[in-house]
């Protein structure tokens, strides 16, 4: 270990300030949803133009991660972690202060490195501490990430209940992020050991292109579907020009021969399963629980802040759940972890499917799907991460972040097609629309299980 973090307390400082980071960004991801309505009304924004208020920060992302994640390897996951955190303070003031849609949207496509701070730190952590206090550490900050989305959902809408002002509300996480900046200069060492080479610009430009094209035609399925369709697959030409243009190239921005193997492939794997069952469940769970049974013979008929409150339980358990990760994974090995975790997944998704007429049942199955959730999430970054080359570092957590973006957008898709297909007489979908939906999260967490086992892996504990 480097003389800069020789000392316990300096290691347990300077994590402490990338927990503060994420627990911010969690905070400014999580707080912004609850609040669209009401900031689309002050606006005078559409329905249909406020949908790029999220969509233009996840495109953004998707540019973003893979550059920032290289040039961290290349020139130092500090410096580019001090570049994120001024890019998303910039953009969050200009949230709250943009007179109209162009400058909020130009405000959220900075908060796009959100995405990267994660990865950066993953691989500062990987490359300053043993093994053991980074897999801790890695744990800490996944479970701060978590915390600051539960605390930015529940907070921001308690303050604006307060303010009564959409934009007034956001000013609080964007004192947050502008304090973060000069934080980043206190005390976080920089990277020791840096990748040699060059930023492949044709492999970003290539890789970001296929992103924006694939995510945003994806989401323009339902409502443009030959749009949508055209774009979608338009992405998907694009990532295999960009598999050709890797393998070709000298200095690849993702080496994808050693990427391929099975030490490494089938994690990715499970990490674009994880996209599409945790946010492909988050949307049908809220508009179950909204249907009213008199007119659907399903739901509960609940509003929005009883939905959130019935999700409360697994939002902490996954915060809990990542923490526990490195002491879990300790125990029985970081791949035997994540198997459990995704088994854990399935039972629990196959048991709603069976039983879902009485609330209790559905809050009985919350606390081990959260708990399950959030060790995944522990678990996947850490095995990626020691998979890579240690000069590769940023840009493969970079990759793993956005193979569950991308997880996340085609569920988004396939679920959506779901409970349209399935509707009865009045539109509404049918309860086996649902059933449906939490079969597939089941069946694709098996083989996310299936998957870790079959991966080729040396566990260091």
């Amino acid at each position: 270990m480097t003389a800069v973090l020789d000392k316990p307390q300096k290691v347990s400082a300077v994590v402490g300030l990338l927990v503060l980071f994420e627990i911010t960004s969690g905070f400014i991801q999580g707080g912004v949803a609850p609040l669209l309505p009401d900031l689309g009304a002050e606006m005078n924004i559409s329905d249909a133009n406020l949908n790029w208020v999220i969509s233009v920060q996840l495109l953004a992302a998707a540019v973003s991660v893979p550059a920032f994640g290289r040039l961290g390897d290349l020139y130092g996951h500090r410096r580019m972690l001090r570049v994120a955190l001024a890019c998303v303070a910039v953009g969050s003031v200009l949230v709250v202060i943009a007179p109209n849609l162009t400058v909020l949207l130009a405000g959220r496509a900075l908060l796009g490195p959100l995405a990267a701070l994660l990865p950066l730190e993953i691989a500062l952590v990987r490359d300053r501490l043993p093994v053991e206090l980074a897999r801790r550490a890695i744990a800490r900050l996944v479970g701060a990430l978590a915390l600051g989305g539960l605390l930015g959902g529940v907070i921001t809408a308690g303050l604006h209940q307060v303010i009564g002002d959409a934009r007034l509300t956001l000013l609080i996480p964007a004192i947050l992020a502008v304090i973060c900046v000069p934080v980043s200069f206190l005390a976080v060492p920089e990277t020791a050991k840096l990748a040699t080479g060059k930023l492949d610009l044709p492999g970003v430009a290539v890789l970001s292109a296929s992103m924006v094209a694939l995510l945003s035609g994806i989401s323009l399925l339902s409502s443009a579907a030959v749009t949508g369709a055209a774009l979608a697959l338009a992405g998907l030409a694009g990532f295999a020009g960009w598999i050709v243009l890797e393998l070709r190239t000298a200095e690849p921005l993702v080496d994808l021969r050693a990427l391929a193997g099975r030490h490494v492939a089938p994690f990715f794997l499970c990490s674009f399963v994880f996209g599409i069952v945790y946010f492909g469940s988050q949307a049908p769970d809220s508009t179950f629980l909204a249907a009213d049974r008199a007119d659907a013979g399903y739901g509960f008929g609940f509003t929005a802040l009883q939905i959130s409150l019935v999700a409360l339980p697994a939002a902490v358990a996954a915060v809990v759940g990542s923490n526990l990760t490195a002491v879990i994974a300790g125990r029985f090995g970081y791949r035997p972890t994540l198997i459990a975790a995704f088994l854990t997944i399935a039972v629990t998704f196959l048991a709603q499917a069976l039983f879902h007429d009485e609330l209790w049942q559905l809050l009985l199955f919350k606390v081990p799907v959260g708990l399950a959730a959030g060790v995944a999430l522990g678990a996947m970054p850490t095995v990626i991460a020691e998979t890579a080359d240690a000069s590769r570092t940023g840009i493969t957590t970079a990759l793993y972040n956005n193979v569950k973006t991308l997880g996340g957008a085609v569920a988004g898709a396939v679920v959506a097609a779901i409970l349209a297909a399935l509707v009865q007489s009045g539109g509404t979908p049918t309860e086996g629309a649902y059933v449906v939906v939490w079969l597939m999260c089941s069946v694709l967490c098996v083989g996310a299980a299936a998957a870790a086992v079959f991966a080729r892996r040396v566990e260091s504990v």
